[in-house]
């Protein structure tokens, strides 16, 4: 029997504009289920301010019975008001919770199991198991159907790859491309270099261990699986032919961790020269593997940004996170990148083991003598599913406080509702941040007027301008009785695809 399902896309308040990436991850959820033969609704709450009192307008009148809501960590607050309406309106319908948060925290929880405890990491998962009916962790695609089942688990784990719901390489260049005719494409507004641009995935996975990343522990976050150059050649000639764009930016760990890469590049290349357009591409490179050949492929292709996680300009700070990668390795990518006419996004985040006034510094100076073309700095925050997070201990004294330590240097961390707090996450760059860590040296207050002289005085002294935001949308109704949502927030396939 086929279903109508109604997924969700909550808003990222806690961005300038949230109107510029869309999610992929539901919208190929989206695109298995419309295989399948399922009519899907799909809410786009990106930038809707009272997205609360849309949902409720909505719900009433939907046929679906089943919702499925994603959420990364800094989205939770928002999700759990969503659930909440749900519950509120149509309460015999079953909700369905995935996406990267269910899978760092699950992961979390798995640990304590393995180890027979039962810490913030189990405390955690109790919380979204009140939230929603079933919570898958890892992959959704195939994942989903099992919670369309009349007797679906509480829990479904697809982050296990001896589960079927694994997506192997091969799976995952067969599945349909998202379904990005489920979203109102053309009130995204991202550019590169003036180009209007849609993003895409081409692989998943970054198998390297820093300590702040999310899912160092997790098969679905840290296994690299590549699609065939092929089929990503294919989506981009899919993108240009139906969305008539020609920028493209590649939302992937590590581009350069295929190594296949240069092979892409080059049929990236050969499609720009087969349909005669001048393509921009943007995407993420590893700066310790980076090479002249590639960058001279990625210009080629038709890139002129790369962004790289730097992440700090201090040899104790890059030892501490365990990058694998040297200041000197980081000043070559960027020197690399340059020589071959490709701008740099470097990436860098303090409060880190070992954090002092002069490794902010050594991090402030670095960027000056690099000179990237744009950067950001943000404070680290200790996600579910991250070693600062998975691997602490409780403070000896302070039950609200957990340690991690690492070469002898700790990161202390605050413990966090993620269901109830988002503005951990990342502020207006030019104030407005706010730090849940700190370290042997620096308090929480030091860490923010740190992140924010460092962000003022490399801007101003390399002349980069601050990223403007954009207004949220607002849902207008009446009294409740706004009848249908407008595109930008509701579409809705027919079922079987013709």
């Amino acid at each position: 029997m086929k279903a109508t399902v109604c997924l969700i896309t909550p808003p990222s308040v806690f961005l300038l504009d949230e109107r510029v990436f869309m999610t992929l991850g539901v919208l190929k959820v989206a695109a298995a289920l419309e295989a399948a033969g399922h009519r899907v609704e799909m809410l786009d709450f990106s930038g809707v301010e009272n997205y609360e009192t849309a949902i409720a307008d909505h719900v009433r009148t939907s046929p679906a019975t089943v919702f499925g809501v994603t959420a990364t960590t800094p989205q939770m607050p928002a999700v759990s008001r969503l659930c909440a309406v749900l519950r509120r309106e149509r309460p015999q319908a079953r909700i369905v919770l995935g996406g990267p948060h269910v899978t760092l925290v699950a992961t979390a929880a798995k640990r304590e199991q393995r180890l027979g405890t039962s810490g913030r990491g189990t405390t955690a998962f109790r919380r979204l198991s009140d939230l929603a009916d079933v919570l898958v962790a890892g992959d959704g695609e195939d994942a989903v159907f099992g919670a369309l089942a009349v007797e679906a688990p509480a829990f479904i784990d697809a982050d296990d790859p001896a589960s079927p719901l694994f997506l192997t390489p091969a799976r995952l260049t067969a599945l349909p491309l998202p379904a990005r005719h489920l979203v109102d494409v053309d009130s995204y507004h991202y550019q590169i270099d003036g180009v209007p641009a849609l993003s895409m995935i081409a692989q998943l996975g970054c198998p390297f261990a820093c300590g702040f990343c999310g899912g160092r522990e997790s098969p679905s976050f840290r296994r690299a699986r590549m699609r065939t150059t092929e089929s990503v050649v294919a989506e981009i000639a899919h993108m240009h032919d139906r969305y008539g764009v020609r920028g493209i930016m590649l939302y992937d760990d590590e581009l350069n961790v295929n190594p296949r890469m240069v092979e892409l590049m080059r049929a990236i290349e050969a499609l720009g020269r087969e349909r005669n357009v001048e393509l921009r591409l943007r995407g993420f490179i590893k700066a310790q593997l980076f090479t002249d050949a590639q960058a001279d492929a990625m210009y080629r292709a038709g890139f002129r940004w790369i962004l790289t996680g730097f992440e700090s300009g201090s040899p104790r700070i890059l030892k501490n996170i365990n990058k694998k990668s040297t200041r000197e390795e980081n000043t070559r990518c960027v020197e690399i990148a340059h020589r071959h006419g490709l701008k740099v996004k470097a990436l860098m985040s303090i409060g880190h083991p070992g954090e002092s006034e002069q490794t902010v510094m050594e991090t402030r100076g670095w960027l000056l003598e690099v000179r990237p073309d744009d950067f950001d700095v943000t404070i680290i925050t200790t996600y579910p599913g991250t070693p600062y997070y998975d691997h602490a201990t409780p403070h000896p004294t302070d039950r609200e406080v957990w340690v991690y330590e690492f070469n002898g240097d700790r990161l202390f961390s605050y413990e966090v509702d993620y269901t109830e707090v988002a503005d951990y996450y990342k502020g207006d760059p030019d104030g407005g941040y706010r730090s849940f860590v700190y370290t042997d040296h620096l308090g929480a207050d030091d860490l923010v007027k740190l992140r924010d002289f460092t962000e003022r005085d490399v801007r101003r002294r390399l002349d980069i301008p601050f990223p403007r935001g954009a207004a949220a949308l607002r849902y207008e109704h009446s009294m409740g009785q706004g009848g249908a949502l407008p595109a930008t927030i509701l579409r809705a396939s027919p079922g079987r695809p013709g």
